[in-house]
């Protein structure tokens, strides 16, 4: 995809916009790196910039924290202005997209010359999230996967001493729960805003989610329509509640919903607003499987380096130091995000939390979403399209079928462009 094809998809105010954001600063006459981070983790990575410059006396950093809900589009406007910055930040499902674009650089030279870096030391699936056609483009700065955040208390009084690994286990737990609270509460909360819990169910299925090298969408196969079915199954035995559930914690201490699929940041979110005297009430547990515990979504936040950058080698410093493990433990402690890398798993804090375990344990069965930088537009598609079904709008199989139609509209650019640098 070229500079003008990404150009189309932006205003004329977005890129004014992202021009003024991106000017440079007068300096000192030391190298300015501009680092682009997103949410929490941009203002939390300023603390540890006084260290990188005093470890580089050459460079300075300036980092720019950015909004998530804006940061694709500027990265976007960024690259049509020709005025991204030396290294930013990118959730890990973007990656294909700016590789197409040809806006980041590939890495695997500086990898394969570092010191410190080690790739066996990563998740692999994590890892994996990074690498384009063969190449990497991208280094794990934190990871994000799904577990079981559950009521163990009440499974316990529903005759569960812990949670079934197998689905059809869990939704006979889940069953047994229901029938304790009785018709008025839940059991499971998967919010229609949410797309990862259907996801989720449908990564743990052997078959890829678009096939023939990513030309097609593939949700018509046996493995999606089971996980689509089972997440049916939840709402039509109101198993899942059909209205928003606006505290989840509130309802989690009144046992309104006991299940829910979520990630590393709401282990934070429950010690805080679960009521004391319930803290004991509530675990978290690796995902149940088809046939036993089986594959969470890969996610979190990679750091990458600008094509354009001039500074690649200054930029890849910067990188180097936020992955070293040292660095790494500071940041977990300052933010809560988990690491990526495993040698940063044996720091107490971290190896003997009892919540945080079992997303050690998931993190080594994680697996990658589609890798075409259509996916974020298939993956909106696939949470509406849930949502008709939880709604008893669409049965399994015509929803199924028309993700595909959906699917394949959306890929129709990227079936002419494979197919012309075919016959090239």
């Amino acid at each position: 995809m070229e500079r003008r094809t990404a150009l189309r998809y932006l205003s004329a105010g977005a890129l004014a916009a992202g021009l003024g954001a991106c000017a440079r600063t007068p300096d000192d006459g030391r190298v300015v790196l501009r680092f682009w981070a997103m949410g929490r983790e941009g203002e939390v990575v300023q603390q540890l910039m006084p260290e990188f410059e005093r470890l580089h006396p050459g460079v300075r950093v300036d980092v720019q924290q950015l909004p998530w809900t804006a940061a694709h589009e500027k990265l976007l406007t960024a690259f049509a202005g020709e005025s991204m910055p030396d290294l930013f930040q990118l959730g890990n499902t973007w990656v294909t997209e700016l590789q197409a674009l040809k806006a980041i650089e590939p890495l695997d030279a500086f990898v394969a010359a570092s010191p410190t870096l080690d790739p066996k030391d990563y998740f692999a699936g994590i890892w994996n999230t990074n690498v384009v056609n063969g190449g990497l483009y991208g280094v794990p700065w934190y990871v994000d996967t799904r577990v079981m955040f559950y009521n163990r208390d009440l499974l316990r009084r529903a005759g569960y001493k812990q949670l079934p690994a197998t689905w059809d286990g869990w939704m006979q737990a889940m069953r047994a729960v229901k029938k304790l609270v009785g018709p008025d509460k839940y059991v499971i909360l998967l919010p229609h805003e949410e797309f990862a819990p259907l996801l989720v169910l449908a990564l743990q299925q052997p078959e890829e989610l678009l096939r023939d090298g990513g030309r097609y969408g593939n949700f018509r196969s046996a493995g999606f329509k089971k996980a689509l079915q089972l997440y049916a199954d939840m709402y039509g035995e109101k198993l899942a509640p059909m209205e928003r559930v606006s505290n989840v914690y509130h309802e989690f201490g009144l046992e309104y919903v006991s299940f829910y699929i979520s990630g590393p940041w709401n282990i934070g979110e429950f010690r805080r607003r679960i009521p004391a005297a319930l803290q004991h009430t509530w675990a978290t547990a690796v995902l149940p499987g088809p046939q036993g515990p089986a594959a969470s979504l890969a996610g979190g936040s990679s750091l990458a380096v600008a094509s354009s950058s001039r500074y690649k080698k200054e930029a890849w410093q910067l990188v180097e130091f936020l992955s070293q493990v040292d660095t790494a433990a500071k940041f977990n402690r300052l933010t809560g995000n988990l690491p990526p890398r495993r040698t940063n798993w044996s720091d107490p804090a971290l190896a003997n939390d009892v919540h945080a375990r079992p997303f050690r344990v998931q993190l080594e069965n994680v697996r990658p979403e589609p890798k075409v930088p259509e996916w974020e537009n298939i993956l909106a598609e696939l949470r509406v399209m849930g949502e008709r079904v939880a709604h008893g709008e669409l049965a399994v199989d015509a929803a199924a079928a028309e993700l595909d139609a959906k699917a394949d509209r959306i890929l129709e650019k990227r079936r002419w462009m494979l197919d012309r640098e075919a016959r090239a």
